[in-house]
């Protein structure tokens, strides 16, 4: 089922952040090798997990964690906002309807066919959860091979500037505009949610 959940920063408060701070470590640090902060050895956790943040998180039955992305308010401190602003050509795109994708996760252990199902999943969830919460554009940060396939994805998307070389990678951002018509456009390129992981999402406060 997919859940949004919120945290404060400590202590994690539950089994299935916990997965996901894990999961985002096995990732983000042990496979790509980014220098970010890792918390206890274990938990991928930076400073804009903050009680601010959302979590979109898909976990199979027994609760382990499967898919998750991390949802900033771009009113407040956020990643192309605060630390990427220069892969914009125009003033970093920010208001009450607009929140930045960050963290978009597939959980290691997932086969081939399996991650594409999840990927799917996690990519409706995300358009399903703006469209019931008021939100119109979700910004991005990806690097080219990542940025070209959330523009295959079939929702409405533009680059908000050339990529730029930044620690080694070339990086790009788009803003990603979502409206009633975007789940047809996201079905008629082929991303469909998994039926077992369809569920209503639940805000939890920690």
């Amino acid at each position: 089922m997919a859940q949004v959940l919120r945290f404060d920063t400590n202590p994690i408060p539950d089994s299935v952040l916990r997965g996901m701070f894990a999961a985002r470590k096995a990732v983000f640090v042990d496979l790509l090798k980014w220098d970010v902060p890792v918390l206890d050895g274990r938990f991928e956790v930076d400073q804009f997990d903050d009680q601010h943040a959302q979590y979109l998180v898909l976990g199979d039955t027994d609760g382990r964690h499967l898919g998750s992305a991390r949802l900033l308010p771009t009113l407040r401190p956020h990643l192309l906002g605060d630390v990427y602003p220069q892969l914009c050509d125009a003033p970093v795109p920010s208001g009450p309807a607009i929140f930045e994708i960050t963290r978009f996760c597939l959980d290691r252990r997932l086969r081939a066919a399996e991650r594409r199902q999840v990927r799917d999943t996690l990519v409706t969830a995300l358009a399903q959860y703006a469209l019931a919460n008021h939100i119109t554009s979700y910004s991005a940060i990806a690097d080219l091979a990542w940025l070209q396939q959330i523009l295959a994805f079939g929702w409405r998307c533009r680059p908000l500037g050339l990529p730029v070389m930044s620690d080694g990678k070339m990086l790009g951002a788009l803003l990603i505009e979502i409206d009633s018509n975007t789940p047809r456009l996201l079905a008629e390129a082929g991303i469909h949610a998994i039926p077992t992981l369809r569920g209503e999402a639940t805000s939890i406060a920690a």
